[in-house]
């Protein structure tokens, strides 16, 4: 098996993975705040042992690499508080879909801290996924179960993806850096941050809440980091951001067999347009062809 098969297999597993997270959420029955501290405390367990396996803790780590994963162990931990509070106020399906409007959060950041470009075909994308955010709005009232706060839950899903273009640019500032005791740094982080807000003193009573919590933290923390991280070394970045589409699709799937949520017809166009620009968007896909420069035109006949 080559690295580019071995490495689509990695990135597919590691976002199948993600797309059942909501499940997992959900049927735990555990706050918010208590679910995201326990993923953080078995998250921390199951990446200390492979830093440690892996002999990645040898390294000492400067205190400015220390401090960005800080700051990025920060964001991402709000990112899941928020995403993982929309679940049950605007659906799983709705909430990830919002949730994939990541790349114009990175898009904006990108324009107003790093003077990148804004292209004629950048400002197309970003139209049609606020359409589509327009369409998943407007279809609250007529969307049946939608969740018992659905405006909430949007707003909700899209501070996560805030958050999480917040992570990914202080990632940027760790290139070099091996991704495995970044990721034990940021759920550490999660640990101390919640850990005066966890209801620490009445502990889940039953072996199911337990299950569910446990595998939040090793198999959809650390095994999906992993995964992930092996795919990322292995794969080009277009078929990276492909493969990165199974995730809302699982998600959306395991919300309509597990919890028989059906989209109104506009969330499902709305979901659809977000899906596509996004995609469009990371996998660099074009819409307006460039005018080649009239000498240049000239020299080529």
């Amino acid at each position: 098996m080559n690295d580019t098969v071995r490495g689509t297999v990695e990135m597919s597993a590691a976002m199948a993975i993600l797309g059942t997270i909501g499940w997992f959420v959900v049927m735990s029955g555990q706050p918010i705040m208590d679910a995201v501290f326990w993923r953080c405390a078995f998250g921390a367990l199951t990446l200390l042992v492979i830093c440690t396996g892996l002999g990645l803790l040898r390294n000492n780590l400067s205190l400015r690499v220390i401090g960005f994963a800080v700051l990025g162990g920060v964001a991402i931990v709000v990112n899941w508080l928020l995403l993982f509070s929309a679940f049950s106020r605007a659906s799983i399906s709705i909430a990830t879909a919002v949730y994939n409007t990541q790349p114009f959060m990175l898009v904006g950041f990108g324009a107003v801290f790093f003077a990148e470009r804004l292209t004629l075909t950048k400002l197309t994308w970003l139209a049609i996924a606020f359409a589509g955010m327009v369409l998943i709005v407007q279809a609250a009232p007529d969307a049946g179960d939608v969740g018992t706060d659905y405006f909430t839950g949007i707003v909700m899903a899209l501070g996560a993806a805030f958050f999480w273009a917040v992570a990914a640019i202080v990632t940027k500032k760790l290139k070099g850096t091996p991704p495995h005791p970044i990721a034990l740094i940021q759920v550490c982080v999660g640990v101390v941050m919640l850990a005066p807000f966890a209801n620490l003193s009445q502990l889940p009573a039953d072996a199911w809440s337990w299950t569910m919590l446990a595998t939040l933290g090793i198999v959809h923390t650390g095994l999906m980091y992993i995964l992930m991280y092996g795919a990322i070394q292995k794969l080009p970045t277009h078929l990276q951001g492909s493969l990165s589409f199974i995730y809302p699709v699982v998600a959306i799937l395991v919300d309509v067999m597990a919890f028989g949520h059906r989209l109104h017809p506009s969330q499902i166009v709305g979901a659809t347009a977000i899906l596509i620009a996004a995609a469009g968007m990371n996998l660099g896909w074009t819409l307006w062809k460039s005018k080649a420069p009239a000498g240049r035109s000239q020299a080529a006949r």
